[in-house]
């Protein structure tokens, strides 16, 4: 007989799950909040990133408490459906054993879908922070998950309005909370920190202002020879057009690519190609960039909020609300449009304010996870929508 638990056997605590640079990061501002009001919990590390420089440098640089579990054998996997079978199983086993009321993911990464789904098949309660965040790019694994994720999702917390419209478009069962982005607390938590221990533009000879960073990791972008070149070839060219370095921190997966594809020496030629940063540098990097080129979503948010321009190097977005404000701009991996996006943005007015929120994101999630692991009535939740204002969040 398939194994569940009822709610009389589950206990008074909260795991939150994690197991990439962007969910940590993520997630880091929620763990200190239940640290500090000395809520129940326990740390779940997924090992879905497991090289030094993106695991263990970044949880000792954002001082965070030791992780309870750290699963083995999860990241070196090719292939999604193994990957996230493998991070399933062994989160079943360590939530059997723990028996936490609410389980906590954060963001659209295969941790975050096996989390949600080991707790969905026990019974227990899911939280997905940054619920509700759409590209409506479907060739997107991350777009599968996000909408899994908030579909089996008891508690989700949405940025902002545009993403409470989602979930309502969407019509999700789960009580919806406007909370703002824990990226908004992280971004400000971090920033000083790494201002005073960051040595990063002086070890690589650079002048702030006077640079531009890139990174790329989605696979539909560095799994084909063809796009990986094509990207290359727009970052050369805004470094030929600006007389700037472009400074490209290479994901392990992307390096890999780079070997495969046989376009490392070019990438050597063209760019400043350098090891993947720990998170303290990278948030370094980025605050004194002239301009950011990414495919990620998580940078995309963090430029915004540092006030550094972005070129984004995709079709479409989640974080549309970054280009209705002018801090970024999408160019797909068409070398011209790249180029020509890259001085569109140098040029931007950089005096855009934050759409994310205030920068107390984690202590509304908090709120809601003392009541869910403490309340027994708080289960089943409601199926209605809590959702107050932008406008009662403020702004960054």
């Amino acid at each position: 007989m398939l194994k569940t638990l009822s709610t009389t056997e589950l206990e008074t605590k909260a795991c939150v799950v994690l197991g990439t640079r962007p969910s940590i990061v993520m997630l880091s501002p929620v763990v200190r909040e239940l640290e500090r009001r000395r809520v129940p919990y326990f740390v779940l590390h997924t090992g879905q990133h497991y090289s030094h420089n993106m695991d263990r440098q970044l949880l000792d640089e954002l001082e965070l408490p030791e992780l309870a579990y750290h699963l083995e054998g999860v990241g070196s996997a090719r292939l999604h459906g193994a990957q996230t079978a493998a991070m399933l199983r062994q989160t079943e086993a360590v939530l059997i054993e723990e028996r936490p009321r609410l389980v906590l993911v954060g963001g659209d990464s295969n941790t975050n879908l096996a989390g949600a789904l080991a707790a969905r098949k026990l019974h227990m309660r899911v939280g997905h922070v940054e619920a509700g965040e759409r590209s409506h790019d479907w060739r997107m694994p991350e777009e599968h998950n996000r909408v899994v994720i908030d579909h089996i999702s008891e508690y989700l917390f949405a940025t902002n309005d545009k993403a409470c419209d989602n979930l309502r478009a969407d019509n999700v069962r789960g009580d919806v909370l406007v909370t703002g982005s824990t990226i908004v607390d992280a971004t400000s938590q971090h920033s000083g920190i790494a201002a005073r221990r960051s040595r990063i533009v002086e070890r690589l000879g650079l002048a702030p202002r006077d640079y531009v960073v890139m990174t790329a990791h989605r696979e539909e972008n560095v799994d084909s020879r063809e796009v990986l070149a094509a990207i290359l070839t727009g970052a050369a060219r805004v470094a030929a057009e600006t007389g700037s370095p472009v400074i490209f921190p290479a994901h392990p997966r992307t390096r890999d690519r780079l070997a495969e594809f046989e376009l490392e020496d070019r990438a050597r030629r063209q760019l400043v190609l350098v090891d993947a940063l720990g998170y303290l540098d990278f948030l370094q990097l980025m605050a004194n960039a002239t301009l950011m080129l990414t495919d990620s979503g998580s940078v995309q948010q963090e430029t915004c909020l540092l006030r550094v321009p972005c070129v984004t190097l995709r079709d479409s977005t989640e974080w549309t609300e970054t280009v209705v404000i002018g801090a970024n701009a999408l160019a797909g991996v068409d070398p011209d449009v790249i180029a020509s996006a890259a001085r569109r943005m140098l040029a931007a007015d950089r005096s855009w304010r934050g759409p994310f929120g205030d920068g107390h994101a984690a202590e509304r999630i908090v709120d809601v996870v003392e009541t869910a692991i403490s309340d027994d009535d708080a289960w089943p939740p409601d199926t209605r929508l809590v959702a107050p204002p932008a406008s009662r969040l403020g702004e960054s």
